[in-house]
């Protein structure tokens, strides 16, 4: 990546889109934050502290301004002022919704993505494709995802997740068919997670049994290189 918002600064990089910080733009549009003239800030916390925060205003009805101060490890404070360019598209049933157009620059083409996000993975708050930023969902085993999907469905009747719980009982409002539907998802997803799980088990202990099986054999010389 190569001219405005290249390169990643040490230290900053990330992998994953969950493990970067990030402004959303119709969270600033709720806000009232995207009005010209609003003038305030952003911050990130953990644990109901701050542990970041970076000054904002929008000039005008398609630009917001950043302000923040950026170190990489060794190195000194810098001040980094970022314009940010923000277009409005017309929605189906009236009115409008924004969008952030990142700035980024990648091999001398500038980005110009329409993204509701930008992750601050670097020097500058670019798209996630500009970061080669993946969602942790992205990696995620056949056992990840048949749970994560059990797990969801659980929390959203009610209960707790975990496979060893049992179902909530129906939600007040909701019709039997749609609890009955949730559920059988939710089953069916648990026998895969548990399949999932099975299978690499089995692959892992063959896996530790294959030396003893070739113990005692005679070795063949094989060529490093086929």
């Amino acid at each position: 990546m190569g001219g405005f918002g290249s390169g990643r600064t040490a230290g900053f990089g990330r992998d994953k889109v969950e493990h970067s910080r990030s402004i959303d733009v119709n969270r600033l549009h709720r806000d009232g934050c995207l009005v010209p003239g609003w003038q305030g800030a952003w911050q990130w916390t953990r644990y109901g502290e701050r542990i970041a925060w970076i000054g904002m205003r929008t000039e005008e009805a398609n630009r917001l301004h950043l302000s923040y101060r950026v170190r990489a490890p060794g190195a000194d404070w810098q001040d980094v002022e970022q314009p940010v360019q923000i277009v409005r598209v017309p929605c189906r049933y009236g009115g409008t919704r924004p969008y952030f157009i990142c700035p980024g620059v990648v091999n001398g083409t500038i980005c110009g993505r329409r993204v509701a996000k930008l992750q601050g993975a670097g020097r500058y708050f670019l798209c996630r494709h500009c970061y080669r930023l993946a969602y942790a969902s992205q990696s995620e085993s056949e056992w990840d995802r048949a749970l994560r999907k059990a797990n969801t469905i659980r929390t959203r009747l009610g209960g707790k997740a975990g496979m060893d719980g049992v179902f909530a009982q129906r939600p007040k409002g909701m019709w039997q068919r749609t609890y009955d539907r949730l559920v059988d998802a939710a089953v069916q997803a648990e026998s895969q997670a548990n399949e999932a799980f099975e299978f690499h088990a089995a692959r892992l202990l063959a896996r530790l049994q294959e030396p003893k099986r070739n113990r005692g054999r005679p070795s063949r010389n094989r060529s490093f290189w086929s």
